[in-house]
């Protein structure tokens, strides 16, 4: 592994504990809306709703992200393990399914270091769109929930 994807992970591990303690926990609705998107766990969901999602400091790391589109000032979400930053005011069913099943790939991975390998690998070897982990989260997405209740 390069010192960039150390960097991310490390960074990435670290905003996730802050999510983690920070962030709102999934009401049942959302849990239900989780499962759906294939999370086991969906009560360890956190959600925490920023003004603006969190940036590394590091430069170098921030670059190679701004390069490949996967970090900047106008993203509206960022999930990591089971930590999710959505921008206030840009919450939607959509961005929600979509963050949900990228939450399910943490799951299926086993780890923030697992996951972030590969979805690195994918990004920096076909983009950020033609990534097979986004491409699925994309699949998943519903633009409007019905909810059984």
């Amino acid at each position: 592994m390069n010192s960039i994807a150390i960097k991310a992970i490390d960074w990435a591990k670290s905003q996730s504990e802050i999510i983690l303690q920070t962030g709102a926990p999934l009401g049942f609705g959302m849990q239900s809306m989780a499962r759906e998107m294939g999370v086991k766990h969906p009560e360890r969901i956190r959600i925490d709703f920023v003004e603006s999602i969190p940036l590394p400091d590091d430069e170098g790391l921030l670059s190679i992200a701004h390069s490949f589109g996967l970090l900047s000032d106008e993203i509206k979400s960022l999930t990591l393990g089971y930590g999710v930053y959505i921008r206030s005011g840009m919450e939607n069913i959509r961005l929600l399914t979509h963050e949900f099943r990228h939450v399910q790939q943490y799951e299926q991975y086993d780890s923030i270091d697992s996951f972030l390998e590969q979805y690195i690998h994918q990004v920096m070897t076909v983009g950020y769109r033609n990534a097979p982990l986004e491409i699925d989260a994309r699949a998943h997405e519903i633009p409007v929930y019905k909810s059984d209740s």
